[in-house]
C-alpha cells in the first residue's frame, strides 16, 4: 500500500489486528479540507464507513461533523466528534425520532409518510433541528446492485413522481446518494438528472446534501470538477452543499494483520489465518471483491499458490487465492491491505473467533500503539 511501511508494521503489530497509519489519515484529511476551503462545501464523515472514535480528535479538526444511520451513531458523533450530527434512515421508530432529535442538526426522512407521521415532534425542534428529505433521481451509476440505491424497486429515496401534490413546508433540505466507491464523472452524471428532476424543490431550500460514495482521496479523482459542481449549486439555489463520504476519509490508510496457523492440501494448497472473511472482511464475501496482500500476488504468477482461508466453521469462508515468493508456514505474517473501511464497522464474533486488536501506527515516529483489545467479556456480553 502507497505510503505504508507495511512490513514494519507486521512486525510491531499483534496478530489479529487492525491497524490505521495517522500519516496517510492525515494526507486524505488534507485533500478533503482542500475541497471544503475551496469550494465552501462542508464535508461529513459517515460512521457508517468508519467509526474509529479514538481518531476523531484528529479528524474533527477538518470535518464539520458526521452523518448517522441509526441512534447509536448518532449519540457517537455527538459524544466522541462533537460538530454537526446528520441523520438519516430508511425508516424510524417513534422513539428513534425523539432520541434524534435530542442529538442531530439535521434529520432526514425516506419518505413523506415518516415526514408527516413525526410532524408533531419534529416541529416542535424547528430551528434547532432542519428536516430533510431523501430523494432518488432514478439514475443508476452502480455497478454491483446491491450496493446501488437507484437499483428498479429501491427503497431508497423518494422518486419524484412521490412529489406531485405533497406539502414541503418545514422541509429545509433535499438528500441523494446514489454512488459507491466511484470517482467525480458519476456525480456529474447524477446532478444533472437530479437537477432536471427536482431543482423546482431546491427554491427556497437551505442546504442540498450531495451523500456519500465519492473516492476524493483516490488518485484520478477530478477534484476541480467537484469544486465547480459545488460552487454552481450554492450559487444558483443559494444552499449550504455537504458531502458525506466514508471511504474517502479512510481509504488507503489502514491494514489488517494477520497470521498462518495452519497449511492443508486438498488439490491445492490451503493457509488457514487467524483472520475470516465473514468476521473480519465480509464485503470480500458480500461485494464480493479481492483485497491486495503485502507481498501476495495472482495465483500462478509466483512459485506458490495458496488459498487463504479463514478458521470459522462456515466452509466458504475463504479469501481468495494468491500467490507468494517462499511457501508458507505457521507463524508467517500476511498484511490485507486497505482495510480501515467498511471492515471495522462490520465485524462479528461468528463462532466465538477472536476480534482483531484495533491500533495505530505513528509514521514520524515509527511508534504502533494498541488502542483496543477484546478478550472473553466482551463476546459474552452480546449474548444472554
Amino acid at each position: 500500500m502507497t505510503g505504508i511501511d507495511c512490513e514494519k508494521i507486521a512486525q510491531l503489530a499483534p496478530s489479529p489486528a487492525y491497524v490505521v497509519d495517522l500519516g496517510r489519515l492525515r494526507h486524505n484529511l488534507a485533500i478533503l479540507d482542500q475541497v471544503q476551503q475551496r469550494s465552501g462545501a462542508k464535508i461529513l464523515m459517515a460512521l457508517k464507513a468508519f467509526s474509529m472514535w479514538s481518531t476523531f480528535p484528529l479528524i474533527s479538526r477538518t470535518l464539520h461533523g458526521v452523518c448517522a444511520s441509526s441512534p447509536w451513531e448518532a449519540r457517537l458523533g455527538r459524544e466522541e466528534f462533537g460538530r454537526e450530527v446528520h441523520s438519516f434512515a430508511a425508516a424510524f421508530k417513534e422513539s428513534d425520532v425523539v432520541e434524534l432529535l435530542s442529538i442531530s442538526n439535521h434529520l432526514v426522512f425516506n419518505s413523506f409518510n415518516q415526514l408527516e407521521r413525526f410532524r408533531p415532534l419534529w416541529e416542535k425542534e424547528q430551528g434547532r433541528v432542519s428536516i430533510g428529505l431523501r430523494v432518488n433521481p432514478e439514475h443508476s451509476e452502480g455497478h454491483t446492485a446491491i450496493y446501488d440505491p437507484c437499483a428498479p424497486t429501491s427503497r431508497l429515496g423518494i422518486p419524484v413522481a412521490e412529489f406531485a401534490g405533497r406539502s414541503l413546508e418545514g422541509v429545509e433540505g433535499l438528500h441523494f446518494h446514489t454512488l459507491c466507491e466511484q470517482l467525480f464523472e458519476p456525480l456529474e452524471r447524477t446532478a444533472k438528472v437530479f437537477e432536471e428532476r427536482f431543482g423546482q424543490y431546491l427554491q427556497g431550500m437551505k442546504w442540498l446534501n450531495l451523500g456519500g460514495g465519492h473516492h476524493i482521496t483516490r488518485e484520478g479523482y477530478d477534484i476541480d470538477g467537484l469544486v465547480e459542481l459545488v460552487k454552481y449549486f450554492k450559487n444558483k439555489y443559494g444552499v449550504e452543499v455537504y458531502l458525506e463520504p466514508g471511504e474517502a476519509i479512510a481509504i488507503g490508510t489502514g491494514v489488517l494483520v494477520s497470521e498462518v496457523l495452519d497449511v492443508v492440501h486438498n488439490q491445492m494448497d490451503i493457509a488457514i489465518l487467524d483472520v475470516s472473511a465473514t468476521c473480519h472482511m465480509p464485503d470480500i464475501l458480500e461485494m464480493p471483491y479481492r483485497p491486495e496482500i503485502t507481498g501476495g500476488f495472482d495465483p500462478g504468477e509466483k512459485p506458490c499458490t495458496y488459498r487463504l482461508g479463514g478458521p470459522s466453521c462456515l466452509a466458504g469462508d475463504v479469501i481468495g487465492d494468491w500467490s507468494f515468493e517462499q511457501p508458507l508456514k505457521a507463524g508467517d505474517r500476511l498484511v490485507f491491505e486497505d482495510m480501515s473501511h467498511y471492515t471495522m464497522v462490520k465485524t462479528t464474533t461468528f463462532n466465538g473467533i477472536q476480534h482483531p486488536h484495533i491500533c495505530t501506527f505513528e509514521p514520524d515516529t515509527g511508534q504502533l500503539q494498541v488502542v483496543r483489545s477484546f478478550g472473553y467479556p466482551d463476546f459474552k456480553s452480546k449474548l444472554s
